[in-house]
């Protein structure tokens, strides 16, 4: 696998959005554009043309994003564990390249108004605050930012050697003296207040600052002073806290909140004048340039578009959060897929991208999803143990298989006549389910796997299945008698297993990066190829007529085989975090592959695969 693939898939669309990030959603000063973060690496979309950017160079989630005002560069600090230091790199937005990497803690990111300095703010783990030259990357001086944890920082509007920091118990005014290579601190006075700052704004004169806090209020500090004049509003404070905060030209300001409120609040009277509910704490507010509209990000992963003045918010984007355990196209449709994930299952149009329908269960995760050949229902493997079915219209719940595997219920499949499931948990049993109207009933437990079962699949005629296991075991199944006809053992965790459409051959993959070719008569091993350089092989997928195959695992790039020569033939790359899961649409149009971090990645699959079958054109 040294070799790089010949080509590189075409990627027509990306559902994802990293909500969790403060201010993480950003409106370019070319409208066109909007920033976000998307795991490990930034995104700039392109709201226009729907066309995506990556700028991938993170190894970590990132957890902070910022803008410089012309919009020239952009800066991403990403996660990283207590002692150790993490990367913040500086991009340049018109050539989408790294320019500089800082090799530093940051929680908060902050241009200056002339784009010569960068602050950086290093959290709990760090909480320093250091000022770097743009221009050569290199520090200019730092300090602690305070004697509690700092939460951000932000710049004065009109002078580069002014900026302010807030966070626990504490807001301060740093003066930058180049010359000496200090910082010096102005302490502001907030009286008895004891409250935890969350976001800064400032006003463009640069004469007060709006704080707000994790108690709900709206804190206002004279600048010229440090001095607390007052907080607002004064008829109730808004739960969960204040999270982002916006100014709009007439001097009112908008302000998300923890519990999901957007709110206008007077600039006078710090009243509130308004507000709107959305889904998820709000942690991003972008101003549009007419200043009447905005986008509004929340921690869910909801993007809205909001009126200014009716507070009218109008849902424009929308994507899971946590990993993505499995996606799947309905037999013989390619208008839409399935994913599943923490809490959820999730219908998507695969032509315009749009969420068709939701199924929410809290505090559960969705671990595999499928659609019954019949189309009439959705049948899934939940974490409390439980298959469910679900109407693929409503949501709604048909039934519900309780207690069908101690743990979870980790893969599951529904037979060609629609009247039987296969269903896989993660003590490594497999168990055949009768699905009456009313009734549904066990017909076998089939216990030889010793450990969570990872892939189950069917033959055709409904006579047999294939079951792999992390114990390294590949198990064919007789579903006549209910024994195992084939059983193969390798120094792997198996994670993924295919039918050749012909059933002649199995597909496996999994921890060995390898991808095996096995007869399905004896199970003997027809060959094996080396699918990645490092990490796992999560998933396969197999065309409808069986010619190509795709893979994707850790290394988070997606390939497209030749099944023949065993050669890859396209690559994708675009995967910010490891590839879960991948599937290919029944008219071979489509790839859909799934992340860790919770994205969706739609491929256009190449014109020659998706022709006739090459079997069929060479047939004499």
């Amino acid at each position: 696998m040294s070799e790089p693939c010949e080509k590189d898939l075409q990627l027509k669309a990306v559902v994802g959005f990293s909500g969790t990030v403060p201010n993480g959603l950003i409106l370019h000063p070319d409208p066109s554009y909007l920033i976000c973060g998307l795991g490990s690496a930034v995104v700039i979309r392109n709201v226009k043309t729907k066309s995506q950017k990556f700028l991938q160079g993170h190894d970590n989630k990132i957890n902070c994003i910022a803008l410089s005002p012309s919009g020239r560069f952009i800066a991403s600090g990403q996660r990283t564990h207590k002692g150790f230091l993490a990367d913040v790199i500086i991009w340049d937005f018109v050539q989408g390249k790294e320019l500089h990497r800082l090799r530093w803690v940051s929680f908060d990111l902050e241009f200056s108004k002339d784009e010569s300095y960068l602050a950086t703010l290093g959290g709990q783990d760090d909480n320093s605050l250091v000022i770097w030259n743009v221009a050569d990357a290199k520090a200019i001086c730092g300090t602690t930012a305070a004697a509690d944890t700092a939460l951000c920082v932000k710049f004065f509007n009109n002078t580069e050697t002014f900026l302010l920091t807030a966070g626990y118990y504490h807001v301060r005014i740093w003066q930058l003296d180049v010359k000496n290579k200090k910082l010096r601190l102005h302490e502001c006075q907030l009286g008895k207040l004891q409250r935890i700052a969350q976001c800064v704004l400032i006003t463009p004169d640069d004469s007060l600052a709006y704080c707000g806090t994790q108690s709900g209020d709206l804190l206002e500090i004279s600048l010229s002073h440090g001095l607390f004049k007052r907080s607002g509003p004064a008829k109730g404070v808004f739960p969960q806290g204040i999270t982002c905060s916006a100014r709009l030209p007439d001097g009112d300001m908008l302000v998300g909140t923890g519990e999901g409120v957007l709110a206008k609040i007077e600039a006078d009277s710090l009243a509130t004048k308004g507000t709107c509910q959305v889904l998820g704490a709000v942690t991003s507010i972008a101003l549009a340039p007419d200043h009447q509209h905005c986008f509004v990000g929340t921690k869910v992963g909801n993007i809205y578009w909001v009126d200014v003045a009716s507070l009218t918010p109008d849902i424009r984007y929308t994507c899971h959060v946590d990993r993505i355990n499995c996606v799947t196209f309905p037999r013989d449709l390619s208008e839409l897929f399935a994913t599943a994930s923490m809490n959820e299952i999730r219908l998507w149009n695969a032509r315009t991208y749009q969420e068709l329908l939701r199924i929410h269960l809290p505090l559960l995760e969705c671990y595999s999803v499928a659609f019954m050949q019949d189309g009439a229902s959705i049948i899934s493997g939940w974490s409390d143990g439980k298959v469910r079915a679900f109407l693929p219209q409503s949501g709604r719940l048909l039934y519900a298989i309780h207690d069908a595997h101690k743990d979870g219920v980790t893969a599951i499949v529904g037979t060609q006549d629609s009247k039987r499931i296969l269903s896989g948990g993660i003590a490594g049993t497999v168990r055949v389910w009768s699905t009456g109207e009313r009734t549904q009933k066990m017909l076998a437990s089939l216990k030889e796997h010793r450990s969570r079962i990872w892939s189950l699949q069917l033959r055709k005629n409904d006579m047999h299945a294939v079951s792999a296991a992390a114990d390294g075991s590949i198990i064919v199944w007789d579903l006549g008698t209910y024994t195992s006809v084939i059983s193969l053992v390798e120094n792997t965790i198996f994670k993924s297993v295919v039918y050749h459409p012909d059933e002649i051959q199995l597909l496996a993959t999994g921890s060995d990066r390898k991808v095996h070719f096995l007869d399905t008569f004896d199970g003997g091993k027809i060959r094996v190829i080396e699918a990645a350089d490092k990490g796992e092989t999560n998933c396969l997928a197999i065309t409808k007529d069986g010619n190509y195959f795709c893979s994707g695992g850790d290394d988070k790039l997606l390939r497209l085989w030749d099944y023949e020569s065993g050669e890859p033939l396209y690559s994708g790359i675009a995967h910010t975090d490891s590839i879960t899961c991948c599937c290919i649409s029944p008219d071979q149009s489509t790839l859909v592959s799934t992340g860790q971090e919770g994205a969706i990645f739609v491929w256009e699959i190449p014109e020659e695969i998706r022709g006739p079958p090459r079997s069929d054109a060479e047939d004499p």
